[in-house]
């Protein structure tokens, strides 16, 4: 039997509670005290993994049981384990919110791995009546361990002994009030928080230094500490006549929506180089696999548009019949062009892009509409492929034009109900909204 080590998944009862703000302080504290952090993200996540990668030094690795099944995500996550002094999952949304209700869940998740749940709750306009919300959640599902509750956005005195008694009424023990202050507030952009701030240093020492204040850190850890997992044996690689050669597009914040699992996939298979489509150089003349993540291409477009040698390779690469995978971002990059309004500009205009799908998206007022959740489509194949689709942008409507050499694959969502954006295959080239935690068999 191993050594055990502290592993917990953090959670909370709905989104909007806190749990990035305790997970990235108790990272951040964990690495100044010298531990070796692992860090996880439940679900189709891709901005809390990069502030975690950044806090712990660690490629933070999604644990999504939709995507790539139960059996999958405890091999990645004994595998990560090793060699770490700690584990910590960040949660989504509320305990129990899953993609079939609680399937898929950070409930699921933990009952999965056998982690024990940090509770936070958000306990700015309550007092006592959260003993009833925290029994609820103890009781709701007996199979899980919850180790303890962090509240956050408490007062002072009389208001932080009042959540102490609905612990202890609720049976669960407080492990630490974090008070209310201006520091902690986040401007929310996107998905999550503020790229400007993927570098800044301040934010997790601040974290560090609250946590360290206002929390039983040491505590936590003793009540969460739990045998280190088997590591499974690691997969070998098929043999190949040859490895890949394969580029992706790679920036801060254009093209940053990575799986750190699918990066590891694509180094196995091959040689991967990293280009910045903003940096104008051509796709290297020995690609035999080209990957376009997905991001936020619309905030760079100007960039994007000038980099003329960039856009004139990948289009003659794809047209050359290139093997090319595009997610989201990538699709867009693909298109002809997007419609939209720079901050700057007083009416909307059209960028052009690499000119390879024949339609054109916007991301004006009039058109954006959010399109989320878990997706499935069936190829001709036989095979089946599941991801996740998270966007505002949309087609321009009646910008598709008719091509022979467009083929398109209905996508559905998890009831079986068809969603309208398709997966587009034009040559060797596969485009989508979709965003795919394993390489799909298409």
């Amino acid at each position: 039997m191993s050594t055990p080590i502290p592993q917990l998944l953090i959670a909370a009862p709905s989104s909007g509670s806190g749990k990035t703000t305790i997970s990235r302080g108790l990272m951040a504290l964990l690495r100044e005290k010298g531990y070796k952090t692992q860090p996880y993200k439940c679900g189709p996540d891709y901005i809390d993994t990069m502030f975690h990668h950044q806090i712990c030094g660690q490629p933070s690795v999604n644990l999504d049981t939709f995507l790539s099944g139960d059996d999958h995500v405890r091999q990645l996550y004994a595998r990560h384990a090793q060699g770490k002094d700690a584990c910590i999952a960040e949660g989504m949304m509320g305990l129990f919110d899953g993609y079939w209700r609680d399937l898929g869940s950070s409930a699921h998740v933990a009952r999965l791995l056998h982690l024990p749940v940090v509770l936070v709750v958000n306990a700015r306009s309550a007092a006592y009546s959260t003993a009833a919300l925290l029994t609820g959640l103890a009781r709701f599902d007996e199979r899980l361990d919850i180790a303890g509750v962090i509240f956050n956005q408490t007062g002072r005195g009389r208001h932080e002994q009042m959540l102490r008694d609905a612990c202890r009424v609720a049976g669960l023990e407080c492990l630490g009030c974090l008070p209310r202050l201006d520091a902690l507030k986040q401007e929310s952009r996107y998905l999550g928080l503020d790229f400007s701030q993927i570098h800044a240093t301040e934010g997790p020492q601040l974290l560090a230094s609250l946590v360290e204040q206002h929390i039983d850190w040491q505590r936590l850890l003793d009540r969460t500490r739990r045998p280190r997992p088997q590591a499974p044996a690691r997969q070998q690689p098929k043999p190949m006549e040859r490895r890949l050669n394969i580029t992706v597009f790679r920036d801060e914040e254009a093209f940053s929506f990575l799986y750190a699992e699918r990066l590891e996939e694509l180094e196995l298979k091959g040689r991967v180089t990293y280009i910045d489509p903003r940096q104008d150089r051509e796709l290297p003349a020995d690609t035999d696999y080209l990957y376009l993540p997905g991001g936020y291409p619309e905030k760079h477009i100007e960039t994007l548009t000038r980099a003329q040698h960039t856009l004139r390779s990948v289009r003659q690469y794809v047209e050359d019949g290139g093997q090319t995978l595009a997610e989201c971002g990538g699709m867009i990059y693909l298109s002809q062009g997007l419609l939209t309004a720079l901050p700057a500009d007083s009416s909307p205009r059209l960028y052009p892009l690499a000119g390879v799908l024949p339609f054109t998206i916007s991301d004006q007022p009039q058109h954006r509409r959010l399109s989320i959740g878990y997706r499935i489509a069936y190829p001709r194949n036989g095979s089946e492929v599941r991801g996740h689709e998270f966007h505002y942008t949309q087609l321009v409507p009646g910008s598709l034009r008719s091509n022979d050499a467009l083929k398109f694959i209905e996508m559905r969502d998890v009831n079986g109900h068809p969603v309208p954006s398709p997966i587009y295959q034009y040559r060797n080239t596969t485009a989508s909204y979709l965003h795919y935690l394993q390489t799909p068999p298409l």
